[in-house]
């Protein structure tokens, strides 16, 4: 089977999984119910007081999908995405398909590019759906602010973004955001070559996460703070000042890419070389 046949499969049958939308769904809800509390409550900071990120937003709706996503990083989407791809392939080998699967003259390394294709696919799609339903639950919650022309909004250092310019980089914060998921999906999609339990598979890339966190936060593991997959994760943030401060957003996409290559090339050597029985 061609390697565009199979990835449609894969992709069919994640669009098909109830378990696929309930995911994506819950990733919409949590910034929704936010921004009604911030809508609504006084709890929060008013406009052009507290973090500047957040007072930009309140002032904004339209910046909104961009602090969704800061919402739903450091935890929410991880763990839907270790599910996904920790499901991967130990979900074929639990269900006893992935030895019938392989039978066909599919060939495993086709296999399993097509289970990451699916794999980076709900990546994309649930961080497009989180922007869009933010977009929407901001402007009409937290409503818009434009200057006295109504055509420009103000980014982190002060200064005014025109709504081309405020676009471009949410979509720019979209895509940083979606590989920064590289190395935890990475991670659960080797366990899920190695074990023939979803769940063990995604507690795997689980673990990376909170170890990563915790290092992060400890002065002791300053030697390699930056080869952690999470240390950038919230680097996005530059995005929204004038002018774009790279530096971090470099370093993410790097640390991501290095964690991705040797990850996926280890699920590669076990899967390939690996006795299927179930």
């Amino acid at each position: 089977m061609k390697l565009a046949a199979l990835t449609w499969v894969e992709l069919r049958k994640l669009a098909l999984r109830p378990r696929t939308w309930v995911s994506v769904a819950l990733l919409c809800a949590l910034p929704v119910v936010v921004a009604a509390f911030l809508a609504t409550s006084e709890l929060a900071p008013r406009p052009g007081q507290g973090p500047a990120f957040l007072s930009a937003v309140l002032g904004n709706g339209q910046l909104y999908p961009a602090a969704a996503l800061g919402i739903v990083v450091p935890i929410f989407l991880p763990v839907a995405v270790c599910v996904v791809a920790g499901d991967a392939v130990a979900g074929e080998a639990q269900a006893g398909t992935l030895r019938y699967l392989l039978v066909r003259p599919v060939g495993r390394t086709r296999l399993l590019v097509a289970k990451l294709f699916a794999v980076l696919a709900f990546t994309s799609g649930a961080v497009i759906a989180v922007a869009l339903v933010s977009f929407v639950a901001g402007t009409q919650l937290l409503g818009t602010r434009p200057d006295a022309l109504g055509t420009t909004t103000a980014s982190l250092s002060g200064t005014s973004l025109s709504p081309q310019e405020l676009l471009v980089r949410t979509l720019l914060v979209m895509a940083y955001v979606s590989v920064s998921m590289l190395g935890v999906a990475a991670l659960a999609l080797l366990l899920s070559t190695l074990v023939d339990s979803p769940l063990v598979a995604a507690l795997g890339g689980l673990a990376l996460l909170v170890a990563s966190t915790v290092l992060v936060g400890l002065d002791a593991a300053s030697a390699v703070h930056d080869l952690l997959p999470t240390r950038y994760w919230l680097a996005w943030v530059d995005l929204f000042r004038d002018p774009v401060l790279w530096t971090d957003v470099r370093r993410g996409v790097l640390v991501q890419l290095g964690w991705a290559g040797v990850l996926l090339a280890a699920a590669w050597a076990s899967f390939t070389t690996r006795d299927v029985t179930s």
